[in-house]
C-alpha cells in the first residue's frame, strides 16, 4: 500500500505526513516519501509556566490527532528545555501512551531528546533474521552522543531465538552491536559509518568467517562521504564508499556478500520531462570489488576462497511514466468518513506505468554485461477505507522483460531473472484490519523469490504492520505514528534491481 499512496492523486489534505518506523529487516526504504515531517501537534495542559528557554507544565496531554484523540501521550508534568537550535530536552513525570481515551501504557523512559533530525522513538524493538542472527532477536538504540552537525548511536542486539536454539543464553556469542557514526560537514556534504557485529566472544569473533560461506562472518561495515550538487535539473549526489561484506539481495540469486569495494557513485534525482509526464534519472559509478565468482577461468586451481577482484564501472539510465486511467473522489476529512482508519483519506484510482532502463556494467578482467529492461503495469485501489467491511482494495499487477547481452563474473550483481510477473493485493478485513501479499515470481522457473506477507492495523493517528518474507527468512514490524518525525528503518541489506544497487 506503500507505493500506491505515492501513486495516489494529489489532495489537498491536513496534516499528511508522519513518522514511520520499521523494526527489524524491511524489504526496502519506504518508496512513499510520505514521511518525516512534524506537521500536526496538539498540546494541552492544565498549567503552563514559560521561560526564557522553555516551559513546565502540569496534567501535560500531547497528541497528533486534530479530532477526539486516538492516542495521547499523557503525564503529571513536563519540563522541556531549548539545549541548542535542533535539540530540545523533555523530562516527564509518570509518562504513558492512552489509546482511545481508555488503555494506558507506562512508559519506562522519563527523559526524551527531542530532534529536528530523524528519530527512533521505541524503547525495545524486535527483529526476524534467520541467515545472520539465528531467527527472532531484539534490539534497542542508544544516542551516545549527540552534537549539532554530530551524531554517535550504539545499538545493542540480543539473539534471542539462537540463545534458545544454541542452549546457552547468557553466552556473548548471542549478543550483538551496531556502531553508526554520522557527521555533517557542510549542508550539503555528509559522513556515515556503519559497523554491525554479529559476535561480541573475544574467543570466537572472526570478522571474516568461512571464505567459501557468504553468511559466516561476524563483521560488515562500511564508510561513506555523500556530497550533494545542486544543478539546474535538481540535486545530484557524488558518494565515495568503501565497504566490508555488504550484504546484497540479487533475486532469485539470493543474498550474495560482496567482501570489499571502494569507489564512487554519482546518482541523478528524477528529473521531469517538460510537461510530458515522463521521469528520468540516472546513475554511474567506478569501483574496485572484491567478490565471489563461479567463473573457473577466473579462478585459480588450489585457492582459499572463491573470491576475485577487479575494476568494475557501471552505468544506468530509467525512463518511467504513470498514466490515470481514472480517479474517484475523496470522502471529506472528518473522523466519522476519510479519516475514520487513514492518516489521510483515501482517493480511489486506477494507473497504467511503464518504463524502461539501460545497464551497462564494463569489468577491467572480464567482457562486459549489458541490459535493456522494459517494464509496464496497472495499479489502482478501490473503497475509502471508512466502512467496517472491505470498503478498501488495492492491486498492482507488472510484468518486466530484460534483453541480456554478455554475463558479469560476479553473482551479486548478475542479470539473471529476465522475466519477471510482479503481483500484489491488499484488501480490508473488518475495521482497522489489513492483510496484504505482494510476491515476484521468475517466469523462466516459475518460482517466486521474494513475497511479502503484511498485516496491518491502521488508526488515524497511528498504525501497526506486521511484515514476513520466508524466501529471504527476513521479519518486520512497523510503528507509524502519524505527523512525527521520528525515523527506525534498520536495513541488514541492500537490494538489488536489474544488476543495479537501490541504497
Amino acid at each position: 500500500s506503500d507505493r500506491l499512496l505515492a501513486a495516489q492523486p494529489v489532495e489537498v489534505l491536513p496534516g499528511g505526513t508522519g513518522f514511520v518506523g520499521t523494526i527489524g529487516a524491511s524489504r526496502g526504504n519506504n518508496p512513499s516519501g510520505a514521511t518525516g515531517t512534524l506537521s500536526r501537534l496538539r498540546f494541552e495542559a492544565e498549567e503552563v509556566n514559560f521561560y526564557p528557554r522553555g516551559w513546565q507544565g502540569t496534567g501535560v496531554r500531547i497528541t497528533n490527532d486534530p479530532f477526539g484523540p486516538e492516542l495521547e501521550l499523557r503525564a503529571d508534568s513536563a519540563t522541556l528545555t531549548r539545549l541548542s537550535p535542533l535539540q530540545d530536552e523533555l523530562v516527564l513525570d509518570n509518562p504513558r501512551l492512552v489509546f482511545d481515551d481508555g488503555f494506558a501504557l507506562p512508559l519506562l523512559r522519563r527523559r526524551y531528546r527531542i530532534d529536528r533530525r530523524e528519530r527512533d522513538p521505541a524503547l525495545v524493538q524486535f527483529g526476524f533474521d534467520r541467515r545472520e542472527r539465528g531467527g527472532f532477536y531484539i534490539f534497542r538504540d542508544f544516542e551516545v552522543l549527540s552534537r549539532q552537525g554530530f551524531r554517535l548511536t550504539l545499538t545493542p542486539q540480543y539473539y534471542i531465538q539462537r540463545g534458545f536454539d544454541r542452549r546457552n543464553l547468557l553466552s556473548l556469542r548471542e549478543f550483538g552491536l551496531i556502531t553508526k557514526v554520522e557527521a555533517n560537514f557542510t549542508p550539503r556534504t555528509a559522513l556515515t559509518a556503519v559497523a554491525s557485529f554479529t559476535n561480541l566472544d573475544p574467543e570466537t569473533f572472526d570478522p571474516d568467517g568461512n571464505p567459501f560461506d557468504d553468511d559466516d562472518g561476524d563483521l560488515r561495515a562500511s564508510i561513506r562521504l555523500a556530497q550533494d550538487i545542486p544543478t539546474r535539473l535538481g540535486i545530484h549526489t557524488l558518494t565515495g564508499e568503501y565497504s566490508y561484506r555488504d550484504r546484497l539481495f540479487n533475486g532469485s540469486l539470493g543474498f550474495r556478500t560482496v567482501h570489499q569495494t571502494a569507489g564512487l557513485i554519482f546518482t541523478s534525482p528524477n528529473i521531469p520531462l517538460g510537461t510530458s509526464g515522463f521521469n528520468f534519472s540516472y546513475q554511474a559509478s567506478a569501483n574496485w570489488v572484491e567478490a565471489n565468482t563461479d567463473r573457473l577461468d577466473l579462478l585459480d586451481p588450489i585457492r582459499d576462497s572463491n573470491r576475485v577482484s577487479m575494476g568494475r564501472f557501471q552505468t544506468s539510465a530509467a525512463l518511467n511514466k504513470g498514466i490515470f486511467l481514472w480517479r474517484g473522489e475523496a470522502l471529506p476529512a472528518t473522523p466519522t468518513e476519510g479519516l475514520r482508519f487513514s492518516p489521510t483519506p483515501v482517493v480511489p484510482f486506477v494507473q497504467v506505468f511503464f518504463g524502461v532502463r539501460g545497464i551497462g556494467s564494463f569489468y577491467t578482467r572480464s567482457n562486459p554485461e549489458l541490459g535493456l529492461t522494459g517494464a509496464v503495469g496497472i495499479q489502482g485501489q478501490f473503497g475509502h477505507f471508512s466502512k467496517k467491511f472491505f470498503d478498501y482494495s488495492a492491486f498492482r499487477i507488472s510484468y518486466a522483460g530484460t534483453l541480456r547481452d554478455g554475463e558479469s563474473p560476479f553473482l551479486f550483481d548478475r542479470i539473471a531473472d529476465r522475466s519477471i510477473l510482479g503481483l500484489s493485493f491488499t484488501q480490508q478485513i473488518y475495521g482497522p484490519l489489513r492483510v496484504g501479499i505482494d510476491t515476484a515470481i521468475n517466469l523462466e522457473e516459475g518460482e517466486a523469490f521474494s513475497t511479502d506477507y503484511t498485516l496491518e492495523y491502521s488508526r488515524r493517528s497511528y498504525g501497526l504492520i506486521l511484515r514476513f518474507n520466508p524466501q529471504r527468512e527476513l521479519g518486520s514490524f512497523t510503528l507509524r505514528i502519524s505527523d512525527f518525525n521520528w525515523q527506525g528503518s534498520p536495513e541488514p541489506f541492500t537490494p538489488v534491481d536489474g544488476g543495479v544497487r537501490r541504497d
